[in-house]
């Protein structure tokens, strides 16, 4: 096992050098990274399948960015704590504007969409605790980065116009809450979802 899990860093420290994402990062948010993808990678290649059946174990498969990984989650996860942090606007102004509207203006199909799929988080767990079957938590996280990258690709979070930035809020905080569900489902999963990657 030890073996497995030290090729599985090789390996992931390989594709994030090769990706060129360690150049933005400090060594310590590298060995984050590297750490994060390795292991979640070789545990979500495990626990996405349903457990009574076989699966190919592939280290090309578990360090895919693309598809039902932990690389592609961890990789929307970051780009959604990214797309916060960018924004400038901190958590205790986010939590303000949160708490000060009880429900979010979403007129957007998109946004619609993103919220309901985040809502679906404690029903997917208390399936997943009558059926002890974890793939069904790795199939909602898959669906919700999906989601997420659909309402990212037509919603402007962060509106560029002439040199000035607009923050659509109500979107702002719907990122910081499916940030914060991908983050509470992975560490379910045993795998540590990362700010930068």
């Amino acid at each position: 096992l030890m073996d497995l899990l030290d090729e599985g860093v090789k390996r992931a420290e390989e594709k994030i050098r090769e990706k060129c994402r360690d150049r933005d990062m400090t060594q310590a948010e590298m060995d984050a990274a590297r750490d994060a993808v390795a292991y979640g990678g070789i545990k979500y290649a495990d626990l996405s399948h349903t457990r009574t059946q076989d699966y190919i174990f592939s280290f090309d498969r578990m360090l895919d960015d693309r598809g039902n990984t932990a690389v592609y989650l961890l990789y929307a996860y970051a780009r959604i704590r990214s797309i916060v942090r960018t924004s400038g606007v901190n958590d205790a102004a986010i939590r303000a504007y949160a708490e000060a509207h009880e429900l979010l203006p979403l007129g957007h199909p998109k946004e619609i969409k993103l919220a309901k799929q985040v809502l679906k988080l404690s029903d997917v767990i208390l399936t997943v605790l009558d059926s002890l079957m974890l793939h069904t938590l790795c199939d909602y996280l898959y669906q919700l980065s999906s989601v997420f990258t659909e309402f990212y690709s037509e919603c402007y979070v962060v509106e560029k116009l002439d040199g000035q930035s607009t923050v659509n809020m109500h979107r702002l905080v719907l990122c910081d809450v499916t940030a914060n569900a991908m983050e509470k489902a992975l560490r379910i999963l045993g795998i540590t979802p990362v700010p930068k990657m």
